[in-house]
């Protein structure tokens, strides 16, 4: 059994406010929970830009892989017009 840990980056260059930020981020947030991801939100004051932890469980590091490419697929497909950025580690 692998826990892997993602740590997202979120790039908002239109986004003009906290309010606009937390909008995308929870709908982001709604969708990663509906995978079973431990998912929060450690972003700061700055509007531009957000933060996302995920926790998850994996069988194996093959397993680990697998659920990481179609996280970084859903999010590529449900919001084409954000870049994000993904870093990771099995444990």
């Amino acid at each position: 059994m692998q826990i892997v840990h993602v740590f997202i980056t979120i790039d908002l260059p239109f986004v003009q406010s906290l309010k606009g930020r937390r909008k995308i981020l929870h709908s982001i947030k709604d969708k990663l929970k509906n995978k079973n991801m431990c998912v929060a939100d450690i972003s700061g004051e700055y509007a531009k830009e957000g933060h996302l932890e995920l926790l998850f469980f994996a069988n194996s590091p093959q397993d680990a892989n697998e659920k990481i490419e179609n996280l970084e697929k859903m999010l590529e497909t449900n919001f084409p017009d954000i870049e994000i950025s993904l870093q990771y580690e099995l444990i």
